[in-house]
């Protein structure tokens, strides 16, 4: 499989491939994967706002995420009635990461609404929605911009995450099932493409690190953000990016 452990070195990535228009129908669409890991990744326009945001002149971005029920070794029940903590909390993520590629000022008062439906998980799916969405996200932007709807760009960043950890002593970069398992300490990072961190997520598994430690596992995801900043930027190409501003 793809990515696996020993198939690579420590600060490598997983392959990555970004295959944009997979929806044909949603404003946004792509089909990302992150070694074994496959979410699609969608944004829809909704020419309208949250209650809370009527009249004020701004937009609003928000996400869904969801895992198909053969997307892991052995079958996840269907949200239905009440989402379960983890979606709420990774959809949550999913949208604090992307507002700030979004001046949803001079998105007016429309909605990008995210969905990110995981086909197959191996680690890493909450990072590789984030980094698919993005691009969705710009080519839903590109859109509007195309069809007249919109005369200045509200596109504001490249945003991508990422996962790293400790594994068997040494820093890893973008895990996959085994090695997350496995890990001593491991960390989610969502970065802006000039390096700012919008995210941190880190937790030790199995004791304390230090704050050296740390350093390292944030040098190696700035290092992964930024080789994945570039797919996304190749993926969009130069007549979007051109559409973008970017």
């Amino acid at each position: 499989m793809s990515g696996e452990p020993g198939a690579r070195r420590p600060d490598q990535l997983r392959p990555v491939t970004i295959q944009p228009g997979f929806m044909p129908y949603a404003e946004g669409s792509v089909l990302v994967a992150c070694g074994d890991t496959k979410v699609i990744c969608t944004a829809s326009i909704e020419e309208r706002v949250p209650p809370f945001l009527e009249g004020k002149g701004q937009g609003w971005l928000t996400a869904e995420y969801n895992m198909l029920p053969r997307s892991t070794h052995t079958r996840k029940r269907r949200d239905r009635d009440k989402l379960d903590g983890r979606t709420v909390e990774i959809q949550r993520l999913i949208g604090r990461a992307l507002r700030p590629a979004v001046d949803l000022k001079k998105l007016g008062e429309r909605t990008l609404m995210v969905d990110c439906d995981v086909l197959q998980a191996d680690g890493g799916t909450r990072t590789a929605s984030i980094t698919g969405a993005m691009v969705a996200v710009a080519q839903a932007l590109a859109k509007l911009r195309r069809d007249g709807k919109l005369e200045v760009s509200p596109f504001g960043t490249f945003v991508a995450a990422i996962s790293v950890g400790v594994v068997g002593g040494t820093p890893t970069l973008d895990l996959c099932y085994k090695q997350d398992v496995d890990a001593d300490v491991d960390a989610n990072v969502a970065m802006t493409e000039d390096g700012k961190f919008i995210e941190v997520q880190g937790t030790a598994e199995h004791g304390p690190f230090d704050r050296a430690q740390f350093d390292t596992l944030l040098d190696l995801a700035a290092k992964g953000i930024k080789e994945l900043i570039g797919k996304q930027r190749a993926a969009l190409g130069p007549e979007i990016l051109g559409l973008l501003g970017k």
